[in-house]
């Protein structure tokens, strides 16, 4: 891949851009983030990570990795850093998309694309909470990147696959179909195929290592496909195959949202008409692939998440990208060219004054890092409380469900006995943190698969601190 020096100095502006976007937002992970610092702090202490806990996440290999080191690194900041991981994460991908669109449609439809992708609420979103998701999504579009710029590469695309592999089973799938791809013959008269057994060792390796790690993790090859599906069930989460039609047009739009979706379509239909792109196998192939991946959740019964989506959404923005400049690429002067650039110019003054005038999706964005942001310095402030330290003597710490957990526990740098969920037990010494505002309830009082009625007091506890949301009560027995 050749990188000019034009290229090089927007790619350093840009890094310089979203260090200070990560600056000033100062945002903090969100429950899989924290849980994979707590495992790499384990692991760098010479235990095995605990990743069967209770309702914990999917432990995803390489992003466990990434957490322990930048937890060696930065100590407790590292929550912070792992959200300039994920902004990072997605600038490459934006990059990548860029390059994959420069290539399959031109530079402009590219740079539109990838604008789309970096303005998009919901990675935007996933950038701020630190979801391992956004580095996986940074290996596989640099990998698309790639074999776009030269076809049946090889070697440097299967190795970003299989490092992605070691954090979304999805792909695997992609690995396994790049593997078809370039050792289907070439020459279709002699029918020789060259079957690159090194590639194929890349695309046995994730599937492998990761077993390997569940295995040695807590006994169990198949832990990660096992659990997420039992986990889907327990918190009564979308799943089946009966349900992936609907969980296929909610994750689309999740991601997309609707008149991004409807642009999206137009390129697809534009493309099909004209039939100018170079390339097109390429996201043709990651949208199938993506489909595919999603039915095959479906069957193998795990939660439909429209985190699943996001590789074909994603690859959707080339189309959308393409539907708004790709008049740019027609020949001057023509009724062709300045017809289609006069309905681009109207669709975007009309994205323009829609946001301008309905900016809910954003403002959501905004009031939800806010809401992370103080419930964070709450929690920090409530278990740092010298009556809560002194009753941590008597118990543990324990939350109404899991979803702060892994947060407390890195906070407190404790083991995981330390906190517990009374979703899962309720001790009848030690400190009970108690949610005092509606939304803090309904976000961290109340969880999927559990009852209404942990978010109380314990029978016997006495309030001995309160920090803004958050109120600690504790026994000793």
């Amino acid at each position: 891949m050749n990188i000019t020096r034009r290229e090089w100095l927007a790619i350093g502006l840009l890094t310089c851009l979203a260090v200070v976007a990560w600056l000033v937002v100062g945002s903090y992970p969100a429950f899989d983030a924290y849980y994979h610092l707590d495992w790499g702090r384990e692991l760098f202490a010479g235990q095995v990570p605990t990743i069967g806990a209770y309702k914990a996440p999917t432990a995803h290999p390489l992003y466990l990795l990434v957490a322990a080191f930048v937890g060696a690194i930065f100590g407790g900041a590292a929550g912070q850093w792992m959200v300039l991981v994920a902004v990072l994460s997605l600038l490459v991908c934006a990059w990548s998309i860029w390059r994959l669109g420069r290539t399959v449609f031109g530079f402009w439809p590219g740079l539109v694309a990838a604008v789309l992708v970096v303005a998009d609420p919901t990675l935007l979103l996933y950038a701020a909470r630190a979801f391992p998701d956004l580095l996986f999504l940074a290996l596989v579009f640099l990998a698309a990147a790639l074999e776009a710029e030269k076809r049946r590469r090889g070697a440097a695309v299967m190795v970003l696959l299989a490092a992605a592999g070691l954090l979304r089973p999805e792909a695997w799938v992609l690995a396994g179909a790049y593997w078809c791809w370039c050792v289907w013959p070439t020459d279709f008269v002699s029918g020789r195929r060259d079957f690159r057994f090194g590639l194929l060792a890349l695309v046995l390796a994730a599937p492998l290592l990761w077993g390997l790690f569940d295995w040695w993790a807590v006994g169990q090859p198949l832990y990660a496909l096992t659990e997420t599906s039992s986990l889907a069930a327990a918190l009564g989460r979308r799943r089946g195959l009966a349900e992936v039609p609907a969980a296929l047009i909610d994750g689309l739009l999740g991601v997309l949202r609707s008149p991004v979706l409807a642009l999206a379509l137009v390129g697809v239909g534009i493309e099909l008409v004209r039939r100018r792109a170079v390339a097109l196998y390429v996201p043709a192939a990651l949208i199938v692939i993506g489909l595919v991946t999603f039915l095959l959740v479906g069957i193998f019964g795990l939660s439909l998440l429209p985190r699943y989506l996001v590789i074909p959404s994603i690859t959707l923005l080339l189309f959308a990208g393409y539907a708004l400049a790709g008049w740019v690429e027609l020949p001057t002067r023509t009724a062709l060219r300045r017809a289609w650039a006069s309905a681009a110019v109207v669709v975007i003054a009309l994205a323009v004054a829609l946001t301008i005038s309905q900016p809910g999706v954003f403002t959501r964005a905004a009031d939800e890092v806010k809401f992370v942001r103080g419930v964070h310095a709450d929690l920090v402030a409530v278990l740092g409380d010298p009556a809560v330290t002194a009753a941590r003597r008597c118990g543990p710490v324990s939350l109404p469900t899991f979803g702060l957990v892994p947060d407390s526990l890195w906070i407190l740098d404790a083991p995981q006995s330390a906190v517990v969920s009374r979703s899962d037990w309720q001790p009848t010494s030690g400190v009970a943190l108690v949610f005092t505002d509606s939304k803090s309830h309904r976000r961290y009082g109340l969880a999927d698969g559990t009852r209404a009625d942990f978010d109380r007091v314990p029978l016997g506890f006495r309030l001995i601190a309160r920090h803004g949301r958050i109120a600690a009560w504790s026994s000793c027995r």
